[in-house]
């Protein structure tokens, strides 16, 4: 059989690669972002509870509508942004998922897409599969900010959409007003769509603020916003995110989404209403500072060089140039194998693998992870 060639990648993610390495090496997975913690017990007893109750069949092909209503709620206290939870909200299996249907709703063959990297390494191939042309636009490192300059120049009439990622992964840089405001410049007078991931919306540390592209009146119309349960729960493993978009985009969204999963998870959502009307215990932003704060005073004490400590996402990016010059694909692999550390090199994250000697590790672990990870990297 010759099967159709989809997309440029080859091979499995990076993600399953550096785990699977991980796992035959017995090392510590700071690779992978995923928590390694319990969820709250009351999230956990919800599902339990909704799926006792009977609450097992399929759920409306938008989500429950008790779901949408209680994410409407949220962003209505958090951002003061009015939701239609009927007409812009769509509950789907995760924030891959969405930014992949997303993608197929506007797409045609031809069309050209911006994506600025480091970029997470769905975007591309999800572009590719679509029949689009990907145009990529590098960040400005080591703040990893936007050359705005560099994005109009590569606008060409065939532009269709730009992605963005704020909080970013894998840099945790965060997106200002100034750059909502930028992007709505240049795109003004055009047709083109901004699908924007922001599914570490609620990671932010100390006092930066997560704008997302919902606040922007202008560019709100024309736009996908793509969230995570998963990254806001730590619930990775439910598969749990969800689409807001003006009611003419969220149709699109959902001609499609009615053919690939139609709908999702009926108790996990019910599970997910519950946590949104009552609230958790502590919020994640608050433990995910801590972690990060505890990670970043431990690997003072390695070879490491962190640049920028992450203002948001659970990602940190660190140097290895005091610890030898290996292709960052090769240092990751020797770290695994020879330190019993796994972490994802950051040219997994460009289309060409530029290098810059940099590794990301993920900090959403338990604190016991975290010590005994940089214990072993005191060896270096």
């Amino acid at each position: 059989m010759d099967f159709p060639s989809k997309h440029s990648a080859t091979g499995t993610t990076i993600f399953t690669v550096m785990s699977a390495l991980a796992t035959e090496h017995n090392a510590i997975n700071l690779s992978q972002g995923f928590p390694d913690f319990h969820i709250d017990e009351d999230l956990s007893q919800a599902l339990g509870d909704a799926a006792k109750n009977g609450f097992n069949q399929y759920a409306p092909m938008a989500g429950l509508p008790v779901l949408r209503h209680e994410i409407a709620a949220s962003f209505k206290k958090r951002y003061n942004v009015a939701i239609d939870a009927d007409a812009e909200i769509t509950i789907t299996p995760g924030a891959t998922y969405a930014i992949y249907t997303a993608f197929t709703a506007i797409l045609s063959a031809g069309d050209e897409v911006i994506v600025l990297e480091p970029a997470y390494d769905s975007y591309i191939p999800n572009i590719e599969m679509n029949g689009a042309k990907v145009v990529p636009v590098a960040l400005q490192a080591p703040a990893f900010e936007v050359d705005w300059s560099r994005v109009k120049e590569a606008m060409t009439p065939r532009t269709k959409a730009i992605i963005v990622n704020t909080p970013h992964n894998p840099t945790g840089a965060i997106w200002t007003k100034a750059d909502w405001d930028e992007l709505a410049a240049i795109v003004r007078g055009t047709d083109i769509t901004i699908l924007s991931d922001e599914v570490y919306e609620q990671l932010v540390f100390g006092d930066e603020r997560h704008y997302s592209v919902l606040e922007h009146a202008e560019l709100r119309e024309c736009s996908f916003a793509l969230y995570s349960f998963g990254k806001v729960y730590n619930n990775t493993g439910w598969k749990m995110g969800y689409c807001i978009a003006p009611p003419a985009y969220t149709q699109a969204f959902r001609r499609i989404h009615q053919f690939l999963a139609f709908t999702v998870n009926t108790p996990a959502q019910y599970a997910l209403a519950h946590i949104l009307a009552h609230g958790t215990a502590e919020p994640v932003h608050a433990v995910m500072q801590r972690k990060r704060d505890h990670f970043l005073n431990l690997i003072k004490d390695t070879p490491f060089t962190i640049h920028t400590p992450a203002r948001g996402s659970y990602f940190q990016l660190a140097s290895y140039e005091r610890i030898n010059d290996m292709p960052d694909m090769e240092f990751a692999r020797w770290l695994t194998k020879e330190y019993g550390v796994a972490t994802i090199p950051i040219s997994s994250f460009y289309h060409d693998k530029k290098d810059d000697k940099l590794i990301r590790f993920c900090f959403a672990k338990k604190e016991e992870t975290l010590d005994e990870a940089v214990n072993r990297l005191r060896k270096l």
